[in-house]
């Protein structure tokens, strides 16, 4: 999209990438290029991309969609029509980079597998992001974002401790797997355009292969050294952390619940002051953090009973006073209020077409301090800038575009 003298140059202004994605993992890592400043090129079939019918509606526009889906321009194809085909490879000499996420092989079904795509585009980086990766012998399951959690090994740490509960292994709440590897996408994305046109130089496409359950396990930090070299299995533990006491989740005498870390010896001994328990700093059990986490059931008594007697903010102003990591769980309505996140753009009103009022997205991360990301536009409706696209990009006329209307192409 060109760009305004109002409108500051962004790090990856004059970057082009193809979105040829669904649902949540591909979209998500386009939309982290696109809030830096890349044109994303998003297509989509003819009823629109299925995250659209996601999440709470206003006039069947989804909200969520807005800012999914925003700072992308889309065109809508019948990807099994052969016109769509040439569409598709009439776009790739356009554009950097391709980002997919269809099941292992099912491009190349539709007749745009990776040599096809290279044929029109040499250089072209191509990043797939799948269940279980291109390769493997679980290349052709079916997996979504809780799948890869569950092979990942998050979701049997998100559970509560063993024995405390029969309920199901609790989910994250939103689809990190997705999110992660898209994420990992974006990266792989960016590194091989840097090791193409300038480390290595040597103008050669590269293909980036992401699969939701390595980027789940890549988060798991020493569980599998752990048991490589102890035997042992990482086991979940509720709302606190296996080799850190105290840090947990205590609740209020409003029913809130205030997350505190005091697991060194300085916080440890500020946070007893609060509770009127000097007389456990440095006394056997509570001293030093294994001690203390070898007793963390009954520390997080003493200090769960303690909190039962304020409310959350006369709370939170004690343990933020003392310099005590602290928060209470940030639910939606608190993380728009907050002050810290206004100020930095963190939360910001987007003005979107669909609805009347403006929309709550969330800011552009990474805070790119000298060339921030925006939001220049929600997201948009289905193939709303497809006739640009194949005008600009092209050089279809008006009539040339009617006809593939008219033959269900776009």
């Amino acid at each position: 999209m060109a760009e305004t003298s109002a409108t500051p140059r962004q790090v990856l202004s004059g970057l082009r990438v193809l979105e040829i994605g669904h649902f949540v993992a591909a979209p998500f890592a386009t939309r982290i290029l696109a809030d830096l400043g890349a044109e994303v090129i998003k297509v989509e079939p003819l009823t629109g991309d299925p995250a659209r019918q996601w999440g709470e509606q206003i006039d069947g526009h989804s909200l969520w969609w807005s800012m999914h889906a925003r700072n992308k321009r889309s065109i809508a194809l019948d990807l099994k029509h052969p016109r769509a085909r040439e569409i598709i490879l009439g776009l790739i000499p356009h554009c950097d980079a391709v980002i997919e996420n269809f099941r292992p092989g099912q491009l190349a079904k539709l007749g745009l597998g990776p040599d096809v795509l290279r044929g029109a585009r040499p250089d072209l980086i191509i990043a797939h992001i799948s269940g279980y990766g291109q390769t493997g012998p679980y290349r052709d399951r079916a997996a979504f974002g809780v799948i890869g959690e569950a092979i990942g090994g998050l979701r049997h740490l998100t559970d509560h401790a063993p024995g405390t509960s029969d309920l199901p292994p609790v989910r994250v709440g939103v689809s990190v797997g997705d999110s992660v590897s898209g994420l990992y996408a974006a990266i792989g994305v960016l590194a091989a355009l840097w090791q193409r046109d300038r480390a290595a130089g040597d103008g050669q496409g590269r293909t980036i292969d992401v699969a939701l359950t390595e980027s789940i396990l890549s988060l798991m930090e020493g569980m599998l050294p752990e048991y490589g070299a102890l035997g042992k299995v990482k086991q979940p533990t509720g709302g606190g952390i296996a080799t850190a006491a105290p840090t947990n989740a205590y609740r209020t005498a409003d029913g809130v619940w205030m997350l505190i870390a005091a697991n060194s010896e300085p916080l440890f001994a500020r946070l007893m002051a609060l509770v009127g328990r000097t007389d456990l700093v440095g006394a056997p059990g509570y001293a030093g953090n294994q001690q203390r986490v070898a007793n963390v059931v009954e520390l997080d008594q003493l200090i769960g009973d303690w909190t039962r007697t304020l409310d959350a903010d006369a709370l939170e102003a004690l343990l933020t006073e003392a310099d005590i990591p602290s928060s209470r769980a940030y639910t939606a309505a608190d993380i728009a209020a907050d002050p810290q996140y206004r100020q930095r753009g963190m939360v910001r009103e987007v003005a979107d077409p669909n609805f009347v009022d403006p929309v709550l997205h969330n800011g552009v991360v990474p805070h790119m301090v000298d060339a921030p990301g925006a939001v220049r536009w929600a997201g948009p409706a289905i193939g709303a800038h497809g006739e640009a696209i194949l005008s600009e990009l092209l050089g279809m006329d008006a009539a040339g575009i009617d006809a593939l209307r008219q033959q269900g192409v776009i």
